[in-house]
């Protein structure tokens, strides 16, 4: 009998051998994701865990889906996090979150989860209040708007497509906070759905970075990398869109892994994971606070939680087109990797 890892390993092997064209079927791929993405960091600032903000965009997304023929559902959890006051004491936030789950439906049990995290940062102290870093006026269009715009168009594109194994398009919450809402949907999942699970794709602050990366877990095996992470970098070389991988200058991360996020959590669990991210951050700063190199858009030191940087406005004049291009680089890796990774056929 096939272990779980071989038998992750040799369903996603099977995939592969049924490569498409590598074009999204959209005349300009991309463009839905950047309206998505635009859209939601205009309508839905502050959209910390547990707001109005954060249940208003998780209806947006439920309804988006739902639009698109998808099974959809909103799933309410319940956690806490710390607050930190001036004199340094401790008092617990609780929280209602809510995540979005779409399903797609495959021919086999095994599952294919695409993953992007839906709140914004809330403020964890009141240090963090007085330097402007997240509240309710936090666009938040690369962390992680973007990442929904590329998830709701790899939605529609895949929505009328056969495939063989399942897709769950998966918005979390509670990821700001220490990936509240994914460790609730690890929780959630039976040990045979967890199986099942033959990679989670998780879609990451994909815009303000001056490299795009594809990361695997580092518990992923290497024939699921080479399956994964390494396709999606040859995807990208046939495409001449620059993307690298983690050049493992860090010793706690090697060359190809990723860490942090909502993908550490099922990386822990020992399910194969891919990260797709575009960064300048230092790997294992799980604050996002600091960098390896100095940003055209990101100063030196600062924090990407900073409500005067993480906007439309300041992105598009800091890194004119960046937000459009990246969503279309994005979309054209995503999609073909995804529609082999889950044996698609034709609509």
């Amino acid at each position: 009998m096939f272990s779980a890892l071989r038998h992750r390993t040799a369903a996603l092997a099977l995939g592969v051998c049924f490569i498409l064209p590598a074009q999204a079927r959209a005349p300009h791929p991309g463009e839905f994701a950047s309206e998505q993405a635009r859209h939601i960091a205009t309508y839905f600032p502050g959209r910390m865990t547990g707001t109005p903000a954060e249940m208003l965009s998780a209806d947006y997304l439920h309804q988006q889906f739902t639009r698109m023929g998808y099974q959809s559902d909103i799933r309410k959890f319940n956690s806490r996090y710390t607050w930190t006051a001036r004199n340094n004491q401790q008092n617990w936030q609780n929280v209602t979150g809510s995540t979005v789950i779409a399903a797609h439906e495959g021919k086999r049990p095994q599952q294919i989860i695409i993953m992007a995290h839906l709140d914004t940062y809330a403020p964890r102290s009141d240090a963090d209040t007085d330097h402007n870093l997240g509240g309710l006026n936090l666009q938040g269009i690369d962390d992680n708007a973007a990442g929904l715009g590329v998830m709701l168009e790899l939605a529609e594109q895949l929505k009328t497509v056969p495939t063989e194994y399942g897709i769950r398009f998966v918005a979390t919450s509670g990821e700001e906070e220490g990936s509240l809402g994914a460790e609730n949907v690890l929780k959630r999942m039976s040990e045979k759905e967890k199986k099942n699970t033959l990679l989670v794709i998780n879609l990451n602050n994909l815009i303000v970075g001056d490299h795009l990366y594809f990361n695997s877990g580092k518990r992923t095996p290497a024939s699921v990398r080479k399956l994964t992470r390494d396709r999606a970098l040859a995807i990208a070389r046939n495409l001449g869109i620059n993307a690298n991988m983690n050049p493992g200058k860090n010793p706690d991360y090697p060359q190809g892994t990723g860490c942090c996020s909502d993908a550490e959590v099922f990386d822990n669990a020992g399910i194969p994971v891919l990260s797709v991210e575009a960064t300048n951050w230092l790997l294992g700063k799980k604050d996002g606070s600091q960098q390896r190199a100095k940003s055209k858009a990101f100063p030196e030191g600062v924090s990407r939680h900073d409500i005067k940087l993480d906007n439309i406005q300041y992105i598009d004049q800091a890194l004119p087109g960046r937000i459009d291009r990246r969503s279309r680089e994005v979309v054209r890796i995503m999609l073909p990797l995804v529609r082999e990774l889950a044996k698609a056929g034709k609509k």
